[in-house]
């Protein structure tokens, strides 16, 4: 029996047959395989500005407000350690005075207590350039970065070497692009002109993060081998500077770099973290408490990481 084509209905129906056979296998074949799974959603912070790059790529990979011009606390001491730094043959042993113009700076003179944060100096005697990058880093020291300025500033008089010393950062802020930023002190505690974007301050870190001296600063959870040379000889002893970044030790692979703060700049941090090969160096800024502005970074941090290529 014939169907039409010529073909017997027989021999028609097994190649059907056959057919649907690998129609169906083709198609279970084609089978997607399981998603990938999706990337992580960026994480919400509080902090008014926020900023995170990959420091060997300069690729962003995490933006609040990034090119927002901030108040920067003293997130400031980056640029002064690095202007000290990258003085020509800077000598880290150098001594250097300490005056009673940098000790009177950090006291209230109407109350006789700290104004701003300190590396406790003591009067008279002489401390070496090294020992003062640490004194301006971990305990933030407005009176260490007084001292640097002063020394490495240009000038007959404290005043005039001091206002020299603040055109070398801003001078250095233009040299790396830092387009959103200016200083208008040593140290952070502005007179109403001291800004920077988060982009910039990350910026800024990944700089001063290649001089070795300055990694290895920030990245000192503590310091006690300061020698604080008397006058007459000898030496005082004081104690040790704790490093006021609280992700050293608490978030893994952290490796610096500098927290400020102030009424107009609230709550700050400047932070890297290096995993394997992988280095995340980002900002926070006007953050709302000093514990918020840790959680952001590590927020940060970590999406970072996950985003890191």
């Amino acid at each position: 029996m014939t169907i039409g084509t010529g073909m017997p209905a027989r021999r028609r129906i097994t190649a059907a047959a056959a057919a649907a056979v690998v129609l169906s296998m083709g198609v279970l074949a084609a089978a997607p395989a399981q998603a990938a799974p999706s990337a992580p959603a960026a994480p919400s912070v509080s902090a008014q500005g926020a900023y995170a790059m990959n420091a060997a790529t300069g690729r962003t990979l995490f933006g609040k407000g990034a090119d927002t011009q901030l108040r920067t606390g003293s997130t400031t001491k980056i640029m002064t350690a690095l202007v000290v730094l990258s003085q020509r043959n800077v000598d880290l042993d150098r001594k250097v005075k300490i005056k009673k113009e940098y000790t009177d700076y950090v006291i209230d003179p109407r109350t006789g207590d700290l104004r701003y944060s300190s590396a406790r100096l003591i009067l008279g005697d002489s401390m070496k350039v090294r020992d003062l990058l640490y004194g301006l880093l971990l305990p933030s020291g407005c009176d260490a970065a007084y001292a640097l300025a002063d020394t490495y500033g240009s000038g007959s008089t404290t005043a005039q070497r001091t206002k020299s010393f603040i055109t070398k950062m801003n001078s250095k802020a233009h040299e790396l692009g830092l387009t959103n930023t200016h200083f208008d002190s040593f140290d952070g505690v502005s007179n109403g002109n001291n800004h920077a974007s988060p982009r910039d301050l990350a910026k800024l870190a990944t700089v001063a993060l290649k001089n070795k001296t300055f990694k290895k600063v920030v990245g000192t959870p503590k310091y006690d081998d300061m020698q604080s040379f008397r006058p007459g000889g000898g030496t005082h002893t004081m104690d040790p500077w704790v490093n006021s970044n609280k992700l050293l030790g608490s978030y893994r692979g952290a490796i610096g770099v500098k927290t400020g703060s102030g009424p107009e700049a609230k709550f700050c941090l400047v932070f890297a973290a290096t995993r394997g090969n992988k280095t995340v160096v980002g900002t926070v800024l006007a953050d709302t408490s000093p514990d918020e502005r840790f959680k952001d970074a590590k927020k940060i941090l970590d999406y970072g990481f996950a985003q890191h290529n």
